[in-house]
């Protein structure tokens, strides 16, 4: 990108001049080197596909700053879930609850089925990936409010039709 949205410099200016206060931001956040790297590898790509999320209220700086703070504090709380999501079965489980689990697997991807597409992706994202709002919405580049709905409106379209084959998870 060479030109920049009015009063925010060229993406790749921004990203040289600025791209060691971001890594210093998103680490103090984030805790981890690897992990700072790919929070500002996101905010600048983000900035390269929609330059136009800059609207001009503060200084672009100011901007920056704020945009990295809180993609920083979304990954954290991405993180804090996967690991969480990726802890809870320890112990094996027996071969009764592996084929309970794998039945009530099986219904829930058959009531998917009947959730209109953007509920399915959402759902798919949300409850196995374990993604944020901000997250999933930037995915599949909707808004986080259509993400909400989405999620609410497939939850419940999911619940009925395992109520009414009186399976319920």
């Amino acid at each position: 990108m060479t030109a920049g949205v009015a009063g925010l410099p060229a993406v790749t200016q921004i990203y040289r001049m600025h791209r060691t206060r971001a890594l210093a931001i998103a680490r103090r956040i984030v805790g981890d080197s690897d992990d700072a790297e790919d929070v500002v590898q996101d905010v600048f790509a983000r900035l390269a596909r929609q330059p136009e999320n800059f609207q001009g209220r503060a200084a672009w700086t100011t901007w920056l700053h704020r945009v990295m703070v809180n993609s920083s504090i979304n990954w954290l709380r991405a993180r804090r879930r996967r690991e969480r999501l990726s802890h809870e079965p320890q112990e094996p489980a027996s071969p009764e609850a592996q084929a309970v689990g794998q039945e009530m697997q099986r219904h829930f991807g058959e009531a998917l089925k009947e959730a209109n597409e953007l509920q399915r992706q959402v759902l798919w994202l949300r409850e196995v990936r374990g993604f944020s709002y901000p997250e999933i919405a930037q995915v599949l580049h909707v808004p986080e409010g259509t993400v909400k709905s989405a999620l609410h409106r497939g939850r419940v379209r999911t619940l009925e039709v395992l109520e009414a084959r009186d399976q319920r998870p």
